[in-house]
């Protein structure tokens, strides 16, 4: 998949309905979704729980889609193996994490998966400076990490514009992911700070015609 060059739009099955998962998959791939987004949360890390490996394993059954599997659990680095191995495309974690971060992104490279670094409000963008050369990817959390449907924070955008900058002079090709109350309106904010991937949960699986509101993000 060519990532570069064009933006991305990035379902997150947090706000899918779980009981009809196939089918909902299959509703935003037709509806021109580039990947889906998989929230993985330990209620440690963040206050909530959702889904591990095996659920990864049954989605890499269902479909083709890129996974890009969004680790928001205390030990990431323990956990490498077991989501590469079940199918994800790309794991990204927090840079806020226990696990070391060289060490979790080597092991993910050397799993023949995507390495990402995450960071919360609160983290500097210049946190992930020292890694972006090895990175494919860095997920800027415009809200809290934990729960849907929260309010966009826009006081992200220049982080964004910062990561982009650096990247912009050691790995060019390295995208920038947005995630936390992503709408049109907010989108266009983040795109203009230089984001490449969107990240929607409830604006797209709550909607009425889903194509409309992917292609309304892009």
């Amino acid at each position: 998949m060519n990532f570069k060059n064009e933006i991305k739009v990035a379902p997150s099955i947090l706000s899918a309905d779980y009981a009809d998962l196939k089918n909902e998959i299959e509703k935003v791939k037709t509806a021109g979704a580039d990947m889906l987004h998989v929230d993985v949360m330990d209620g440690h890390f963040v206050p909530n729980i959702s889904i591990g490996p095996p659920v990864v394993k049954s989605l890499r059954k269902a479909t083709d889609m890129f996974l890009d599997c969004h680790l928001m659990i205390s030990n990431p680095y323990d956990y490498i193996d077991a989501f590469a191995s079940s199918g994800a495309d790309l794991i990204s974690f927090h840079i806020e994490s226990n696990s070391d971060v060289e060490k979790t992104i080597e092991k993910i490279i050397s799993a023949g998966v995507k390495p990402a670094l995450v960071i919360k409000p609160k983290t500097p963008a210049e946190a992930v400076f020292p890694y972006l050369d090895k990175l494919s990817m860095v997920l800027v959390m415009t809200v809290e990490p934990g729960f849907g449907g929260q309010s966009f924070m826009s006081d992200m955008l220049p982080k964004i514009t910062a990561i982009r900058e650096k990247a912009n002079e050691v790995n060019p090709d390295l995208l920038i992911q947005v995630d936390g109350g992503i709408v049109p309106e907010t989108a266009r904010l983040c795109v203009d700070a230089g984001a490449d991937v969107l990240v929607s949960g409830s604006f797209i699986f709550g909607a009425t015609d889903t194509k409309e509101a992917i292609d309304s993000l892009r």
